[in-house]
């Protein structure tokens, strides 16, 4: 039993219009329906001798069309969101209300020659008619009245970008917000079988993407764009209609699920709007990786992190400490960025053990106890100096760092008993053309090779060792969209060092989850490579990130390739060098093999020759453990003559 207090806010909320005056409202309109057709057939005297006796008739019809009222709730909808669906439970109330109505006409009154006997059955159809009609009427008005009274001058102008069942529902979502942020003025459609000219959809016009386009987002004062989350993809793809909307200084809006978006977005229905940016303008595919056999084996399990304080390796920490490992270690140089990732752990995580230290991998005595006390299971191994500039300036500290840290790590894996070792390495370990990326190819020589000396009984062992190389990752320290950030709010010049250079980029998040299923699948001696998807001219992207920004005056500069820089980036899944594997993002390169003990032995001497710190010594002895090592734009170069 509902209470007093719930009937009275369920029938005189302020928040709606009530249910009763609703009722009172279609009452009126079946009494004033039928005094009008009557009036239109019989005139002002007939209806004024027989008005009593009419208002009793029609009594019965309002008494039978509140039973039908009651049965389709045709008063329960809030009359300023009134759809198709409200206005047919009104016909379907209506329409059963006449049928019972005309069976108690005749079993009441039959067919008397009195004034009742001249009401047909064509005018009681058409009392119900025009009573379906009115009460039409009654709520598209409302809504109208409803919709302007919240559209202010804050109101945007918007299109829709696709039109099919996620165009619709961002169109339902924005219409029924208020106050109103977006009114709709159009859709825009690839369809060739939708865009003719005047078709129309939810009262407002289809448009084609072609260079009319602009001039229409003028003409409508568009403010905004929304992309339907079905159309995000091909969006990403059709660069000329970027340019269309973003030179037209238009905002581009994605339109996607709460969950999806982090909290900088507007959310509201279940429905989010996300202002991008040009990390969201980038061309890439939906990458689905199996997450649940992740999770499987990671579940319950002790898993050491390098470099946790890192883009690549933070983000390998939220996503393993997602699965519930038994016990996390989490180990990186940087003090500060460290301290970051244990408040997050203890916030976010705080029902994972987790134990963060300051350290460096090259400290081998720290790492032995750490391996002898902790005992990892699985080992993921991202730390590493990764800034090509800067590491041609410190070769000597690139081989002490990535290399020798390496060494340690996997000889101590062997040593006590790691299931599984997952090195991150780079694009630039392919056919490299500097000290970092000569470097990572050292790296990923010695795991490999390490492991398939277990694998032949050479070295007494069963941890399998696992490489996986990636390019650019969106959003990394260091990373260029980060620093083009920074000059354009400086007004310029953004620099970029050469016109043609292109580069590929992934987004953190997918490149990880592809880290935590190749190492967690790789049955060891692999090195997985990623597919990148397609490859972005930086020059683009930066003139794409000048125009969102709305900056005025902010100019490119080219300042030419930096030492060791390579114009483009290896393609990373080129059929003849890689095969297949379990994943269509994630292919296997086919490398040259090398022996261990003839890898181990030079790299103890490429280690010892590096504390020498004589520069051009390290790097000759680089060049010959990786032959293909050719260097560019650098002072190196004198050694490939």
């Amino acid at each position: 039993m509902k209470s007093l207090k719930e009937i009275i806010e369920n029938y005189f909320s302020k928040r709606t219009l009530p249910y009763w005056c609703v009722l009172l409202a279609d009452a009126l309109i079946i009494l004033v329906s039928g005094l009008f057709v009557y009036w239109a057939f019989y005139r002002g005297a007939a209806l004024q001798r027989n008005f009593w006796p009419l208002i009793k008739v029609f009594a019965l019809y309002l008494a039978v069309s509140m039973v039908f009222f009651r049965l389709f709730r045709t008063y329960a909808g809030i009359l300023r969101y009134s759809s198709f669906i409200d206005l047919l439970r009104i016909v379907y109330a209506m329409g059963f209300a006449m049928v019972v109505c005309f069976g108690l006409h005749y079993a009441i009154y039959g067919l008397p020659e009195s004034w009742f006997a001249h009401l047909t059955g064509r005018v009681i159809v058409l009392i119900f008619v025009l009573a379906i009609i009115l009460m039409w009427f009654e709520r598209v008005i409302i809504k109208v009245l409803y919709d302007s009274a919240f559209e202010t001058s804050a109101t945007t102008n918007v299109f829709i970008y696709g039109i099919r069942a996620g165009g619709i529902g961002v169109a339902k979502f924005i219409n029924g917000e208020k106050p109103m942020r977006y009114k709709l003025r159009g859709f825009i459609t690839h369809d060739p079988s939708l865009r003719a000219s005047g078709t129309r959809l939810m009262g407002v016009p289809i448009y084609d993407v072609d260079d009319s386009l602009p001039a229409y987002l003028v003409k409508k004062g568009i403010g905004a764009v929304l992309v339907s989350p079905a159309r995000i993809e091909r969006f990403r793809e059709d660069t000329a209609l970027q340019d269309y909307i973003i030179k037209s200084k238009v905002r581009i809006l994605f339109a996607s699920s709460a969950q999806e978006w982090d909290k900088d977005s507007i959310s509201s229905g279940g429905i989010t709007l996300k202002e991008v940016n040009v990390e969201d303008l980038l061309p890439r595919d939906q990458i689905s990786i199996d997450m649940d056999s992740v999770a499987a084996v990671l579940k319950g399990a002790r898993v050491l992190i390098t470099g946790s304080a890192g883009s690549i390796g933070s983000e390998i920490v939220r996503q393993v400490s997602s699965f519930g490992p038994s016990e996390m270690m989490l180990i990186d140089s940087a003090e500060s960025p460290q301290h970051d990732i244990r408040l997050m752990m203890r916030k976010e995580y705080p029902s994972v053990k987790a134990t963060t230290l300051v350290t460096s991998i090259t400290n081998e005595d720290r790492m032995e106890a750490i391996f002898r006390d902790f005992r990892p299971e699985f080992v993921f191994h991202a730390a590493a100096y990764k800034h090509v500039p800067m590491m041609e300036d410190n070769p000597s500290e690139s081989i002490q760092n990535n290399v020798y840290g390496t060494k340690v790590l996997s000889d101590l894996s062997v040593k006590y008993g790691v299931k599984k070792f997952v090195m991150i390495s780079t694009d630039k370990a392919v056919n490299p053309t500097n000290v970092m990326g000569c470097s990572k190819r050292i790296c990923e020589i010695y795991v490999q090779s390490l492991n398939n000396a277990e694998v032949d009984g050479k070295i007494e062992g069963h941890t399998q060792f696992v490489t996986t190389r990636f390019g650019n990752v969106l959003g990394s320290n260091g990373s260029v969209i980060p620093i083009f950030e920074k000059q354009i709010k400086e007004g310029g010049p953004v620099t970029v060092t050469h016109p043609d250079i292109i580069r590929y980029f992934m987004l953190i998040p997918e490149a990880c989850k592809l880290v935590l299923e190749a190492g967690t699948k790789g049955n060891g001696g692999e090195i997985f490579v990623f597919d990148m998807g397609k490859p972005v001219r930086i020059a683009d992207l930066a003139r794409r990130m000048i125009e969102l920004s709305g900056a005025k005056g902010v100019e490119i500069k080219f300042t030419g390739l930096r030492d060791g820089e390579k114009l483009y980036e290896e393609l990373l899944s080129e059929q003849e060098t890689t095969k297949p594997s379990f994943h269509e993002k994630i292919r296997i390169a086919e490398v040259r093999q090398y022996d261990f003990a003839e890898v181990s032995k030079e790299i103890d001497e490429l280690i010892s020759i590096s504390h020498e710190y004589d520069d051009l010594k390290t790097v000759a002895a680089m060049k010959r453990l990786v032959p293909e090592y050719v260097s560019n734009h650098s002072a190196f170069s004198v050694l490939d003559k």
